[in-house]
């Protein structure tokens, strides 16, 4: 169905590279150089906008100006903002202030095409979340998979083509992310939809009861064995094996898991010959497995074997352009599970604090603070007060009644009694203090960044760089995008030379292995 895109961006380059992929897409397409000209084309064409695309930055009105006065003319068109400045306190501004989502620049045609089609569903309030539909437990396909920063595109774009083979996998990334959730998707997407998926999950078994869990043991092979058990591997046969936390697999049972890989087939404990299985294997960690092999609790050639397409998921604070997307998919999904009697929703203020914060269980962890508040939810609205504990863990955020401050509505948000809720607003000034506070206390940091050694003489050119970058990192909290801005370069740049100086973004003043 095609829909039309007010595009508001006063850089005529980039409005016809919007307008060509907007076009692409299937939509139409209609421009304006700056906030006002965008309010007056609004005026004109009445009800036809479907979604505005929104530059922040812009001469005589811009981007902050025109949410604001669209939120006085009561217009709720979706806006998504799209700015060059990454760092979260523009996001968060802009989110406050009722944008639905946010693009930074460049922006993708991937990124684009999800944005509007995000936004599209939530203007015609018929495009209900798929996982909302979906019984928990059931068949999980891609288009399950929320997602909308370019980041986790690449995932799935690489999960889509790892899935036309049986080529092993291995999905790495934090606890919470979201491997598993893949790892289905993989599986629907091959030719064994339909077939077993049976997950393990290695570092919950114990020790002594890991190679009976994986290949089975018959009657009386040992001491309690009291019955068969056929094992994981022999219940998935046909389909996929998941194998979570691999990296806690005893390394004796390392060597039976091997011979599974390369021959098919698995030795039951206490049967005389071993059994053939066709099981596709997908394995997920939260370590760094080239390290755990150097550190000999991994096999290196099992780690070969299995290690044959790697994926690396990002975690949810590299892809805030995920949080707004899936706090709507969750709330839609637990509002139907609650069986509410009406729709919720979530404030513009609710998103922005939901955005702003970390997350460092990841997924998971948003999930459960979502279903909790959907729990308790008192009224049809979800706002900063359902979320109490995350508004205390956000660094540079205090907690306020302050009268007139708003996040993104017409005042503080208010309780049905007329009492004013306290809000969670960014105190910078605050976090400034904390920051001046934190590089004091922190010798690397003093007197920022030395130009010449112990001995007198300048110091190389690479051994400042790697200085600067880390400084950089530690005062702009790890936003990559605000980093490069900072230091004049590109993402991609700044992500080789943490490569090449064995920076962690998590922790730059560590020093390099």
């Amino acid at each position: 169905m095609t829909s039309h895109i007010l595009v508001i961006d006063d850089d005529p380059v980039q409005r016809r590279l919007l307008t060509n992929m907007i076009e692409r897409l299937g939509h139409v397409a209609h421009l304006a150089d700056n906030g006002r000209s965008g309010l007056e084309l609004l005026e004109r064409k009445g009800g036809m906008i479907n979604v505005i695309l929104l530059d922040l930055l812009m001469p005589e009105m811009n981007g902050h100006g025109f949410l604001e006065a669209l939120a006085e003319r009561g217009v709720d068109t979706p806006v998504i903002v799209q700015t060059g400045q990454g760092g979260i306190e523009t996001v968060v501004h802009a989110m406050q202030a009722g944008a639905f989502d946010f693009l930074v620049k460049p922006v993708s045609p991937e990124r684009l095409s999800v944005a509007i089609s995000n936004a599209l569903k939530m203007a015609s309030r018929d495009g209900k979340v798929k996982t909302s539909r979906r019984p928990r437990g059931g068949a999980v396909g891609f288009d399950d998979v929320v997602s909308a920063s370019p980041a986790m595109i690449r995932v799935i774009d690489l999960a889509r083509r790892a899935a036309q083979s049986n080529i092993p996998i291995v999905l790495e990334g934090e606890s919470g992310v979201g491997k598993e959730m893949v790892a289905r998707a993989i599986q629907s997407a091959s030719d064994r939809t339909g077939k077993p998926f049976i997950t393990v999950n290695c570092g919950a078994i114990p020790h002594n009861l890991v190679e009976s869990i994986l290949f089975g043991h018959e009657k009386g092979a040992f001491t309690g064995a009291t019955e068969k058990h056929t094992g994981k591997f022999v219940d998935a046969d046909g389909g996929t094996l998941f194998l979570d936390e691999i990296g806690d697999l005893p390394l004796e049972v390392q060597v039976k898991l091997l011979r599974a890989v390369q021959q098919g087939e698995v030795e039951t404990i206490g049967a005389r010959h071993p059994q053939k299985v066709n099981v596709r294997l997908i394995s997920a960690t939260n370590k760094d497995l080239i390290n755990e092999v150097r550190e000999g609790r991994f096999r290196e050639d099992l780690y070969y074997r299995l290690n044959v397409f790697p994926i690396t998921i990002p975690a949810l604070r590299r892809r805030k352009e995920d949080i707004p997307v899936l706090v709507r998919s969750f709330v839609e999904r637990f509002a139907a599970e609650q069986r509410l009697n009406q729709p919720l929703t979530v404030s513009s203020g609710a998103l922005a604090l939901l955005t702003a914060y970390d997350w460092p269980g990841n997924i998971r962890q948003l999930e459960n603070a979502i279903f909790r508040a959907v729990v308790l939810a008192e009224g049809n609205e979800l706002t900063v007060k359902d979320f109490p504990q995350i508004a205390t863990q956000i660094p540079g955020y205090v907690v306020s009644d302050r009268a007139g401050f708003s996040w993104g509505e017409a005042g503080p948000e208010r309780t049905a009694a007329g009492e004013t809720v306290p809000s969670v607003y960014p105190d910078f000034a605050s976090a400034a203090k904390s920051m001046e506070a934190e590089t004091s206390a922190d010798p690397r940091m003093e007197n920022a960044i030395a130009s010449v050694d112990e001995g007198g003489d300048v110091r190389k050119l690479a051994e400042v760089e790697e200085e600067l970058i880390r400084f950089a990192l530690k005062f702009y909290r790890g936003q990559m995008s605000q980093v490069a801005r900072k230091l004049g370069i590109g993402r991609s740049t700044l992500y080789r030379k943490l490569k090449d100086y064995g920076i962690d973004p998590d922790n730059p003043l560590r020093e390099a292995a």
